[in-house]
C-alpha cells in the first residue's frame, strides 16, 4: 500500500534548499475542512500523514484526526515525536531501564546494539543542584562541587549512555534547566532531516514540557516509560483529545506580570476542568503576550491539568527566535513552512473549538498561590486575610491583630540582646512565646535576638523555568532589589534566599544590567542553574530556623517563583509554600513574613525608622521595557549556548568505560540494573482476575506524585534510609530520593513515603498503614514484604485528581513493586494514568456519582475484581465484590481505565517496555 494515502507529499523550495513535506492544503483542496481544525490537531495530522506505515499508524488513525470534531472520540491516535527531552531525576531510570534492555537482549543470545534510541534523545542535568550554601558569592561555586560530589556516579552513568548509545546528547551540571534550554536553543520550530521538512514535536519526562507551546511546538509530558518506548521507535497513543479554546482580549495592567496571569489562568482552567484535553490559545489579546509571556503559560500546563496549552506561530514567534539567536535561516524555513502548510496564525482563523472560555487580560490583578496547590489563586491584597484564616482552619493558631507587635516586626523583628551578655552563643537559644494569638518563638544567635513567629518566610527562591525563562520578570526582580537598596532595606536575616536562574543567559543580561550587585545585596546570589527548590532541592533550613520548626511547631512559609507547591515538596519542614513573581519573592525576602497586607502595610521601615512600602520598590512597566531595551542580545544566546555540551573540567574529566554493556556494580547504591525485564518470557502471560486483595492504602482528593513517590530529602528511620544505612551509606551521604531514582531498592522504600501523605488506615500522617492480618501499623514497604510473603494483591483507594504533579514514572514503578495490582480512584491525571498502564497496574475508576464515601467502602475490606480475565477491552465495566469484616458484600461496577486498544496490549505484557521488548524478540527470532 502506497504510504502516501492523499497524495499530499509535495516539495517546498526555499532559500534554504527544496524540501518534501505533506501538505494540509492539499487537503484543503481535496474537500477536507482543515481551516477549521484547531492547530494542534494539524500539527497531530501532520504527523499521523507523515508517519503512516499500515500497521503502527493506520489508515483508520489518519481519518480519526481527519475528521476530528469537537466532542473529541474514544478512539485512539498515534503520536511520534521528532525528539525527547529528558532531565537527569527521570533520564536516569529510562538509561537504566535501557541498559537492562540491552542485557536481557545480550542474554538471549541477541545483539544488543538493536536497542538504540532510534530519533534524537536530549539530557540536561538540571535536577540535582542542592542549595547546601546561600547569600554569599562563593554559593555557586559550593553548590557545584557538592553537586559532583553526591552525584558522581550517576553522571559516569550518563556520560556512559552519551558515549554508548547514539542519538543520545547529555548538557552537564550548570547550564540550565531543560525546559528554558528547550526554550532557548533545542527547539527549531520546524525541523529539516533527511531532506524532509515538518513540525518539531517532542515528549519530555518532566510535566512542564509544554513550555515550548509558546514557541507553537506541540510537546508535553510523558512519564519515563512512555518516553522509553518513544525512544525505541513506538507511537505514543492516547484518545483522541477536545481541544478548549481559551479567547484572551485586553493587555496586562500595569503592576500585573505574566506570572499574575499564569496563576489566573490556572484556577480558571482548573475549575472548568481540562484534565485530558487540549487548550489552544487564541484572540486579540494574544497579539499582547511575548513569547516569554506565553511560555510561561504553556509550562503550567499541567497545573491546570490539560495535555498542551498551544501557542500557534506568528510574527511574535519569529521575533523571539531571532532574539535567541536562532540562524535567519531557520527563522525563514519557520515562516516559509508554516505559512505554506497552514500552520501559521493570522488572527482571523473561524477554527471549531469544543468549547471556548474568555478571559479579559486587563482584569488580571497581582495574585500570589497557595499554600498547597498551583491553582489555589490568592489576590495579593487578600493574601493577609487568606493566611490567617488557614492558620485557624489548618493549626488552629487564633491570630489577633496587634498593631505595635506588626510595626515592630516589620522593622526587623529583632533587637540587640542585653547589654550584660557578652559571650557569643555557638547553638541558638529559643524560648517559646505565645503573641497576637500565633506561636512565637524568640531566636538568640550570639548577639543578636529575634522573634521567628507563624507565617514567617523561611525561603525565598528566585528559582523555576517557569518565571526564570521571562527577562521581564526576572528584569522586574533586579529593579525591585534595587530600589529597595536605595531605601536602606535589607532581607530579614531568617530567610534562606537563592536565586537559581534556567540559563545563563539570565545572568548575562542582569549583570550587563547592574542588577545582579543589587540583588545580591539582598542576599539573592547565583547558587546553580537548575530547579533547585522547585523540584525539593531547598538544602537545609539554617539551624535555628530548623530548631524552631522542629521543637515549637513554629509555621513557617515559602515564597517561590515555581510552578509546584505540593506537602512537603519545596521542604518538609515548611507547611506552607505560595508561589509567585520573581518581583513578589523579593518583597516578602524583605518583609519576613507573609502576614503583611503590601498593599497598605510597610513592607518594611528604612534605617530612619520611616516606613517603605511596596509602591515605593515597585518599578513600572516602562522602567522595566527601558532596562531590557539595552541589555538583551542575541550575542548572550550564541555564548551561552556554543559551550552548553562543554560542562566543566569536573565533567571533562570523567572517565567512563567504552563497553556497549553496562557493567553493573553490585556495591552501588545509585546504579542498579532492574528487575522488569530480567529472564522475561518470550509471551505474556495470560490476564488474571484480582482475588482477595488487600488495601494497602486508602487516600483522599489531591494525591500527587510528591506523596506517591517523593523527590527531596529522607531520613535515617525511613525505609530508604534504613536500607541505605545497611548498605553501609552515612546520613550525611543519602542525597535525595530523586537522585537515586536507578536504585529500585531506594525508591520501592520510598514509594508513599512522603512526611505529609495520609492513609485513612491509620491516624499517623506519614507513610505508614495497617497490616490486616496482625493489625499492626508498619510502614508501607514493611506491610507490604508482609503480604508478598502470603501472596496477597493489594489495591489503593483514592478519590478525585489521583497522580496529580510531575511526571515521576517512580510512582507507577515503585507501585508495582509494591505488589498493588489495581489502584480505585474518582479521577486521574493523565499521566499517571499512563504510567499506571505502562507499569501493568490497573487504574480504575468509580462510575459518575459513586464514590468509596457513597460505597460504603472503608478500605477494611476483602477485593475481588473479575472482568479482567475475559474479554478486556478499552473503557470496560469490570466487576468489584469487596467483603466487609462481617462477611457482608459491597458490589459495585468499575471502569478499567485501560483507554485504547494498544493500552490493552501494554497491560497484557505487564508493561509498555516489556511490550516493546516482546516485539523486538519476535521479529529478531
Amino acid at each position: 500500500m502506497s504510504k502516501d494515502l492523499y497524495q499530499a507529499k509535495k516539495l517546498l523550495t526555499t532559500k534554504n534548499g527544496t524540501f518534501t513535506y505533506y501538505s494540509l492544503a492539499e487537503l484543503e483542496k481535496q474537500g477536507h475542512n482543515i481551516s477549521r481544525l484547531p492547530f494542534s490537531i494539524r500539527i497531530l495530522l501532520e504527523n499521523a500523514l507523515r508517519n503512516f506505515d499500515d500497521f503502527a499508524v493506520t489508515k483508520e488513525n489518519i481519518e480519526t484526526i481527519l475528521h476530528w470534531q469537537p466532542e473529541g472520540s474514544d478512539k485512539d491516535i498515534p503520536f511520534k515525536p521528532a525528539r525527547v527531552l529528558m532531565q537527569d531525576f527521570t533520564g536516569v531510570p529510562a538509561v537504566v531501564d535501557i541498559a537492562s534492555l540491552r542485557a536481557e537482549i545480550a542474554r538471549k543470545g541477541k545483539n544488543p546494539d538493536e536497542i538504540n534510541p532510534l530519533i534524537p534523545v536530549d539530557l540536561v542535568i538540571d535536577h540535582s543542584v542542592q542549595v547546601d550554601y546561600f547569600g554569599t558569592e562563593y554559593a555557586y561555586n559550593r553548590n557545584m562541587d557538592e553537586e559532583y560530589k553526591r552525584n558522581k556516579e550517576r553522571y559516569q552513568f550518563l556520560k556512559w549512555a552519551q558515549k554508548s548509545f547514539t542519538n543520545f546528547s547529555v548538557v552537564p551540571p550548570g547550564m540550565g534547566i531543560c525546559h528554558q534550554v528547550n526554550l532557548e536553543y533545542l527547539s527549531k520550530g520546524v525541523i529539516e532531516r533527511n531532506g524532509k521538512i515538518f513540525p518539531d514535536t517532542l515528549v519530555g519526562t518532566d510535566s512542564h514540557t509544554p513550555m515550548v507551546n509558546g514557541i507553537g511546538v506541540v510537546a508535553w509530558g510523558v512519564g519515563g516509560i512512555e518516553a522509553e518506548a518513544a525512544i525505541l521507535g513506538q507511537p505514543i497513543y492516547f484518545i483522541t483529545p477536545r481541544v478548549i479554546g481559551l479567547k484572551l482580549t485586553g493587555k496586562l495592567p500595569l503592576g500585573s506580570t505574566a506570572t499574575d496571569l499564569v496563576l489566573s489562568i490556572a484556577e480558571l482552567l482548573r475549575k472548568y476542568g481540562v484534565v485530558g484535553k487540549f487548550v489552544e490559545v487564541f484572540g486579540p489579546g494574544l497579539d499582547n503576550l511575548s513569547v516569554p509571556d506565553r511560555a510561561t503559560i504553556g509550562n503550567m500546563s499541567p497545573e491546570f491539568g490539560c495535555t498542551i496549552t498551544y501557542f500557534p506561530v506568528d510574527d511574535k514567534t519569529l521575533e523571539y527566535m531571532r532574539r535567541s539567536n536562532r540562524s535567519e535561516e531557520q527563522v525563514k524555513l519557520v515562516e516559509d513552512y508554516c505559512k505554506t502548510n497552514m500552520l501559521w496564525r493570522t488572527g482571523s482563523e473561524d477554527i471549531h473549538y469544543t468549547d471556548i472560555i474568555e478571559l479579559d487580560i486587563s482584569t488580571i490583578e497581582p495574585s500570589v498561590a497557595g499554600p498547597k496547590r498551583p491553582q489555589d489563586k490568592i489576590l495579593l491584597k487578600n493574601f493577609k486575610s487568606k493566611f490567617i484564616s488557614l492558620l485557624d482552619e489548618t493549626y488552629g493558631r487564633k491570630y489577633t491583630e496587634d498593631k505595635q507587635l506588626s510595626r515592630w516586626m516589620a522593622e526587623g523583628g529583632s533587637q540587640p540582646v542585653m547589654q550584660s551578655k557578652t559571650e557569643l552563643t555557638p547553638e541558638p537559644e529559643i524560648e517559646e512565646t505565645v503573641v497576637n494569638g500565633m506561636k512565637n518563638v524568640w531566636v538568640t544567635i550570639g548577639e543578636e535576638s529575634f522573634m521567628l513567629s507563624d507565617g514567617a518566610v523561611a525561603i525565598a527562591a528566585i528559582t523555576s523555568c517557569t518565571n526564570t525563562s521571562n527577562p521581564f520578570v526576572m528584569v522586574g526582580a533586579g529593579l525591585v532589589a534595587r530600589k529597595a537598596r536605595e531605601h536602606g532595606l535589607k532581607t530579614k536575616p531568617w530567610v534562606k534566599t537563592s536565586l537559581a536562574p534556567g540559563s545563563k543567559v539570565v545572568t548575562d543580561y542582569l549583570e550587563k544590567a547592574d542588577l545582579l550587585d543589587d540583588l545580591e545585596a539582598m542576599q539573592f546570589h547565583t547558587v546553580g542553574y537548575g530547579c533547585t527548590s522547585c523540584i525539593g532541592n531547598s538544602g537545609p533550613l539554617p539551624s535555628f530556623v530548623a530548631k524552631a520548626v522542629e521543637e515549637h511547631d513554629v509555621v513557617v512559609a515559602s515564597v517561590l517563583s515555581g510552578n509546584r507547591n505540593f506537602e512537603a515538596r519545596i521542604h518538609p519542614q515548611v507547611k506552607m509554600n505560595f508561589l509567585m513573581s520573581p518581583m513578589l519573592v523579593v518583597a516578602y525576602a524583605i518583609a519576613g513574613r507573609v502576614d503583611v497586607d503590601l498593599i497598605n502595610e510597610p513592607i518594611s521601615f528604612d534605617p530612619n525608622q520611616q516606613p517603605v512600602y511596596l509602591k515605593d520598590i515597585w518599578p513600572s512597566d516602562d522602567e522595566i521595557n527601558d532596562v531590557l531595551h539595552k541589555v538583551l542580545s542575541p550575542n548572550d544566546f550564541a555564548k551561552n549556548y556554543s559551550e552548553i555540551f562543554e560542562g566543566n573540567d569536573i565533567w571533562r574529566n570523567l572517565d567512563v568505560p567504552d563497553e556497549r554493556l553496562y557493567k553493573w556494580d553490585e556495591s552501588s547504591t545509585y546504579i542498579k540494573e532492574v528487575s522488569f525485564f530480567y529472564n522475561i518470557s518470550n509471551d505474556a502471560p495470560p490476564l488474571n482476575d484480582i482475588h482477595d486483595a488487600r488495601a494497602l492504602l486508602v487516600l483522599g482528593d489531591s494525591i500527587t506524585t510528591d506523596h506517591i513517590s517523593p523527590a527531596g530529602q529522607f531520613n535515617e528511620s525511613s525505609s530508604a534510609g534504613k536500607y541505605l544505612i545497611s548498605r553501609g551509606v552515612k546520613r550525611e551521604n543519602f542525597n535525595s530520593y530523586g537522585s537515586r531514582r536507578g536504585n529500585d531498592e531506594v525508591m520501592v522504600r520510598g514509594t508513599f513515603a512522603n512526611v505529609r501523605i495520609k492513609n485513612k488506615l491509620v491516624k499517623k500522617e506519614g507513610g505508614f498503614t495497617k497490616y490486616f492480618p496482625t493489625g499492626e501499623e508498619l510502614s508501607v514497604y514493611d506491610a507490604s514484604i508482609k503480604y508478598k510473603q502470603t501472596q496477597t494483591p493489594l489495591v489503593v483507594l483514592a478519590g478525585k485528581e489521583y497522580g496529580s504533579g510531575s511526571s515521576r514514572d517512580w510512582a507507577a514503578k515503585g507501585a508495582f513493586l509494591l505488589g498493588i495490582k489495581a489502584v480505585l480512584a474518582e479521577s486521574y491525571e493523565r499521566i499517571h494514568r499512563s504510567n499506571l498502564v505502562g507499569m501493568g497496574v490497573l487504574p480504575l475508576q468509580y462510575k459518575p456519582g459513586d464514590t468509596a464515601e457513597s460505597l460504603g467502602l472503608t478500605g477494611n475490606e476483602v477485593f475481588t475484581i473479575s472482568g479482567i480475565a475475559e474479554d478486556i477491552k478499552p473503557l470496560k465495566k469490570v466487576q468489584v465484590i469487596a467483603k466487609k469484616e462481617d462477611g457482608s458484600e459491597i458490589k459495585f461496577e468499575a471502569i478499567a481505565r485501560v483507554d485504547s486498544k494498544i493500552e490493552i496490549e501494554y497491560y497484557r505484557n505487564g508493561g509498555i517496555l516489556q511490550y516493546v521488548l516482546r516485539q523486538f524478540l519476535k521479529k529478531t527470532s
